[in-house]
């Protein structure tokens, strides 16, 4: 596959994980995927990974998620992507304020045959929850 094709393939992915649409999502994993959170603990196949997503999609409905920056080589793609939502669920512990969240993270994802076969996730956790704690007043 062509870079081109590799990025619009990133894009895709995150405009259904913004819509929690997991069907969609799962379609585009390779059967072999990966998925490497912040403490690069190997979650294998989509069910990992949509385990780990939910937690943040479940406290966040409605979220956006907006790509920022691409580059692509090879097999390799990496995006700079903008998250913003409004805190209603529980998250890491600090329960439902209402507070609205704004953080960047890094992401590199490897395709093969036209799938993703790994995502690495890279964001400050800490920031999230300390915007939450500032938002709720605690």
């Amino acid at each position: 596959m062509s870079t081109e094709n590799n990025t619009d393939l990133v894009r895709r992915f995150y405009q259904a994980l913004e819509q929690a649409d997991y069907a969609t999502i799962t379609g585009m994993f390779h059967p072999d995927f990966v998925f490497y959170g912040q403490l690069d603990t190997p979650r294998p196949g989509a069910a990992g990974f949509i385990e780990a997503e939910k937690k943040h999609l479940d406290a966040f409905p409605g979220i956006r998620l907006t790509v920022v920056h691409s580059v692509a080589e090879a097999d390799r793609v990496g995006a700079f992507v903008v998250v913003e939502g409004a805190q209603a669920g529980d998250y890491y512990g600090v329960p439902p304020q209402g507070a609205h969240v704004r953080f960047s993270m890094f992401n590199l994802f490897t395709i093969k045959d036209g799938k993703i076969i790994e995502k690495r996730a890279h964001y400050n956790l800490l920031d999230t929850i300390e915007q939450l704690k500032a938002g709720s007043g605690a």
